[in-house]
């Protein structure tokens, strides 16, 4: 059976937690880090993103 990339078309809440609750967005580099990721992924994987907090 082959699988496909792509999990469905349903909507999904993801939350996660950073290594000794460092704040990454008061940290230019670790920002920056998290933008790009969010940002290939929407372009390369599809990534549909709503909202984040």
């Amino acid at each position: 059976m082959k699988y496909q990339n792509r999990i469905s078309s349903k909507l999904y809440f993801v939350t996660f937690t950073v290594v000794d609750w460092i704040d990454i967005f008061s940290r230019p580099c670790y920002k920056h880090i998290m933008l790009e990721s969010l940002e290939y992924c929407q372009k390369h994987k599809g990534l549909i993103l709503y909202g984040w907090v």
